[in-house]
């Protein structure tokens, strides 16, 4: 059974840090990249950063480069997003999901194996 797991969101101060964790299983981790999403109230899904498991190649969109950092443990089959100079436009409910590769123009439906989503929330 393919599932995928993400857990470390929460209430937190602008400027303030989390980490977010996608653990997946079911499926071959290093044949896939998983991407992290979010999606604010009222907003389409948009694409915040992705890696790929088997050459740890990653990429950012626009507005977290510099703020947000993804990582692999690959012996976990997890990956980590870690969230630094965190903003009030951030708060969304945050996804993981697994892919044959990243999609550049982050299209969702390239995507075969969602989570469920943990909420984040800055507080200004």
């Amino acid at each position: 059974e393919v599932q995928v797991v993400e857990s470390g969101g929460g209430l937190v101060q602008a400027g303030g840090s989390l980490r977010l964790s996608c653990a997946a299983s079911g499926f071959t981790f290093d044949d896939y990249a998983i991407g992290w999403f979010r999606q604010a109230p009222g907003k389409e899904r948009a694409g915040v950063s992705c890696i790929t498991s088997s050459d740890g190649n990653t990429y950012y969109a626009d507005s977290v480069k510099g703020r947000f950092t993804i990582s692999s443990d690959n012996a976990k089959n997890t990956v980590y997003l870690q969230m630094n100079s965190l903003k009030p436009e951030d708060t969304a409910v945050y996804y993981c999901a697994a892919a044959p590769w990243c999609d550049s123009s982050w299209y969702p439906g390239a995507y075969d194996y969602w989570g469920q989503g943990t909420q984040v929330t800055v507080s200004s």
